[in-house]
């Protein structure tokens, strides 16, 4: 199989504009809440195929966050806010990383490597690389940043929320969460919503299974850097693979969030600075 980078092979790529690489829902909701979805798809744009992969490899939990979709749709839905969803693979670019880091474009994920993208860096097929940065990476985000501006311009600050999911087990190591809660140095909403999913009987893990703390990442450049309160929300994958499930957890999270949202001090611009980048600024 001929797994040669298309730009290097002199085949056209459609432009950023026929490829829309972000999907907006419910453009017109309420702009106290902005709901974000990295890794909402397992699609490729045209000209890709299946970046020398077995399609199957596609729906694995490499290829998208299984049933975060369902979850953020549902999401935006309840609390009547607009939503940013990624429309292709995490494998083609993720949309979750800095520019700057070695993972953007994965090379091999969880034991299977993805040969399209074996030179596709800064340093070997630099040229494609610039190219998915340019056309799906940047306009995810300039998207998420247009409603912002939009929100801070009505005079709200709006609540940034990212949803994802993650794997039951890992390694054969059973997780013992049904859902986890990232964050940097911001604690504003984790505390409440912690507290909540707990009297309700949830194992939740603070920055488990994974951590909030990555320089670059998605909510680092739209909540940390902004000041704006944000929070990263993990479920566990067989938990949502229906859609009941994804309307239970979307509903549940829904409730939770507005009663967090009316705490005193939730809703203003305040700088906790990263654990990731000790450059950043903190509020006095």
């Amino acid at each position: 199989m001929d797994t040669t980078s298309f730009r290097s092979r002199g085949r056209s790529i459609p432009d950023a504009a026929s490829l829309q690489p972000f999907e907006l829902v419910n453009r017109k909701g309420a702009p106290r809440f902005l709901v974000v979805c990295d890794h909402a798809s397992n699609a490729l744009p045209e000209g890709y195929g299946t970046l020398g992969l077995p399609p199957a490899e596609f729906q694995r939990h490499i290829a998208w966050d299984i049933g975060a979709a369902g979850v953020a749709r549902r999401l935006a839905a309840c609390l009547d806010c607009p939503a940013v969803l990624a429309r292709f693979s995490r494998l083609l670019v993720d949309l979750n990383r800095g520019e700057d880091d070695p993972t953007i474009v994965m090379k091999l994920s969880d034991g299977a490597v993805v040969p399209a993208n074996r030179d596709v860096d800064p340093h070997r097929d630099a040229a494609e690389f610039a190219h998915r940065i340019a056309a799906f990476h940047a306009p995810y985000h300039a998207a998420i940043e247009k409603m912002i501006a939009r929100a801070l311009e009505a005079d709200h600050v709006p609540i940034v929320v990212s949803v994802h999911s993650f794997t039951p087990r890992w390694r054969r190591v059973e997780r013992p969460w049904q859902t986890g809660l990232l964050w940097d140095r911001d604690d504003r909403l984790v505390g409440p919503l912690i507290e909540r999913l707990s009297e309700e009987g949830f194992t939740v893990g603070d920055n488990e299974p994974y951590t909030g703390r990555l320089r670059n990442d998605c909510l680092y450049r739209h909540g940390t850097v902004h000041g704006l309160p944000h929070i990263l929300i993990e479920i566990r994958q067989d938990l949502i693979e229906t859609a009941e499930g994804q309307g239970e957890w979307a509903a549940r999270y829904a409730r939770h969030l507005l009663a967090a949202a009316s705490l005193p001090g939730i809703r203003e611009i305040r700088h906790f600075g990263s654990h990731a980048d000790p450059s950043l600024p903190i509020s006095a």
